[in-house]
């Protein structure tokens, strides 16, 4: 393993290209190192547990109980749309495709679009039902379309869960209601509503829709419960939810531009707060907390190589590291000259070597404390020589 050490300020980021390995993780999120380094104190937030992660950055700019287990309510229809969107990616079903409404769909409690067995409703339109009026109804004839059923929907659910990398949570039903063993973590859904927008981002404007109603139904349940979609111009989503078990929730993202580094989006967790005003006001709260206590300073951008190194036993004599998003890292606001690096890389590095192969990091320090860890990836395919090109860099390295 090959560790280089350049104490270089923002200034010097560009032209240094250092690296690192360790990796301070959460479920696949990356956390300020907040134990080693001061950082703004959150704001007190009134609500069972919460969080506050920098999309961006990805990193954890505040939690508190992000570990316990909670109910999820209707937050848990982010996971049903998670599955949905996969098979209109992978053709299994179409946006145009009209989905039949069972009896157990029709008779579902809680929020509904208010669809009748009658009815032929196109997936498009059961999927605004289910993330604008977060309609129970909805959400089943979606589960039945997909999984053919609903318990093996479920199964779907928590198939894909383990996937993600969502260690604490469980699913029993696809819309959310109460039932025993149906939980989640705060940092479960940050991992989950993470990889929605990340890999579904066509249909990320669909959580920013404020009215819907399918036509022939009551105007009730019309309006998103995300208050904050009506209030802050810059929040764009994501989903509500409320039982009297899990109290009100809401994932709330935002998205605002800023200079040198474009958009830059944040995202708060609130669940159990005591009422549909509260958990929006928590989120703001939390959101402009963010934004302003905390700065982002993009240190490559995507696709540009942080280290070109040798390697060997390749058709190539060189591979790029860096990474396919640009590498951002949020830091206290007005920090960023403290800013060092280090990079940090297996030595020697032989071919094959495939395309997105993780090869290292780019540790980042503010003065002397470790803050992230940014893992490295191989930005080209690094195939492997013929004989003699392997045997002649062997000798090579033997002689090294």
């Amino acid at each position: 393993m090959l560790i280089l050490f350049l104490n270089t300020h923002l200034f010097a980021l560009r032209t240094a290209r250092l690296v690192c390995f360790s990796v301070l993780t959460l479920g696949g999120l990356t956390m300020s190192a907040l134990a080693q380094a001061p950082a703004p104190e959150a704001p007190e937030v009134a609500a069972k547990a919460y969080l506050l992660l920098d999309v961006t950055a990805n990193q954890i700019l505040a939690s508190r109980d992000m570990d316990m287990p909670v109910e999820p309510a209707s937050l848990t229809k982010l996971m049903s749309a998670y599955l949905v969107f996969d098979a209109l990616k992978s053709k299994k079903i179409d946006t145009k495709q009209t989905l039949g409404v069972s009896e157990r769909a029709w008779k579902m409690p809680g929020s509904r679009m208010f669809i009748d067995p009658k009815m032929k409703v196109p997936v498009e339109d059961l999927i605004k039902g289910m993330i604008v009026q977060s309609g129970n109804d909805a959400t089943v004839a979606l589960a039945e379309g997909v999984g053919g059923t609903v318990e093996r929907f479920v199964q779907m659910m928590n198939d894909q869960a383990k996937v993600l990398g969502m260690k604490n949570t469980s699913y029993k039903n696809p819309e959310g209601l109460t039932e025993a063993g149906h939980i989640t973590t705060a940092r479960d859904l940050a991992t989950l509503a993470t990889r929605l927008l990340r890999d579904f981002p066509e249909y990320v404007s669909t959580y920013a829709i404020k009215k819907y109603r399918y036509p022939g139904t009551p105007a009730a349940n019309d309006s998103n419960r995300n208050l904050l979609l009506f209030k802050d111009p810059t929040v764009d989503g994501l989903k509500t939810g409320h039982t009297e078990a899990a109290g009100y929730c809401l994932v709330a993202t935002a998205k605002r531009d800023f200079p040198n580094v474009g958009t830059r989006r944040l995202m708060a967790i609130v669940l159990g707060a005591n009422s549909e005003i509260a958990r929006a006001n928590e989120a703001q709260k939390l959101l402009n907390w963010g934004y302003t206590a905390f700065e982002a300073v993009k240190l490559f951008e995507a696709g540009q190589p942080v280290a070109t190194p040798a390697i060997w036993k390749g058709k190539s004599s060189t591979i790029k590291l860096g990474r396919s998003d640009a590498l951002v890292v949020a830091v206290p606001t007005g920090s960023a000259a403290q800013i060092k690096t280090q990079l940090v890389r297996p030595e020697p590095l032989v071919a094959p070597v495939a395309k997105g192969q993780t090869l290292g990091s780019l540790k980042v320090f503010r003065g002397e404390q470790l803050w992230v860890d940014m893992p490295l990836q191989a930005l080209d395919t690094v195939e492997q020589a013929g004989v003699l090109g392997r045997a002649w860099d062997a000798l090579r390295l033997w002689i090294r």
